[in-house]
């Protein structure tokens, strides 16, 4: 409309950062809706999971006995320290559900139109305790999608339909905000 191509006048550097940000939005919402996987030879080495441990900070670290590592190291900062993935990787420590749990390094990516995407969390249940033993999340402080950012839903997409297309339903990718709300995906 008239009056918003008038913005520019008032703040021309952030007028034309939002359009660009509204643009990036929508090319990222239609490049990934029909997007397709397919599996390939290749894995991932071990050390992944060692690579980027020299920069961390100790506020976000805590000692683990199911994990694959003996500390997590969990994303985010919070005053009292309880992060949403502080929060998860606890509730992950005392469920008897779960039998081992990685938090996944950034380097563990998943190739998508609008950038790589490393999700959050892998977790391995005990057979007979869920429905789905094997689970991939992304832990958010919300799930609601119109609270997400639209590059952030096409990445989530995307890593959907890569699990899907992997590992023939074996292994379960979702966004919780919570161990409860993984709790109602894996035993429905």
């Amino acid at each position: 409309s008239k009056e918003r191509f008038a913005m520019f006048r008032q703040n021309p550097e952030d007028f034309i950062s939002k359009v660009t940000k509204l643009i990036l939005d929508e090319k990222a919402a239609l490049t990934v809706e029909h997007i397709q996987y397919n599996q390939i030879e290749g894995e991932y080495d071990k050390s992944i999971f060692t690579m980027e441990k020299s920069r961390l900070s100790l506020e976000n670290v805590f000692r683990a006995h199911k994990a694959i590592q003996d500390y997590v190291v969990v994303d985010g900062y919070a005053a009292d320290g309880m992060t949403t993935e502080r929060l998860f990787a606890e509730d992950l420590e005392s469920a008897d559900e779960v039998c081992v749990y990685a938090k996944l390094p950034k380097g563990f990516a998943i190739p998508t139109p609008v950038g790589s995407y490393s999700p959050d969390w892998a977790i391995a249940f005990y057979e007979g305790k869920v429905k789905h033993i094997y689970f991939v999340a992304e832990t958010k402080g919300s799930i609601d999608s119109m609270e997400l950012r639209l590059i952030e839903n096409a990445k989530i997409s995307c890593a959907k339909e890569h699990f899907k297309a992997i590992s023939n339903e074996v292994v379960v990718y979702d966004v919780v905000n919570s161990y409860e709300k993984l709790m109602e995906l894996v035993t429905k």
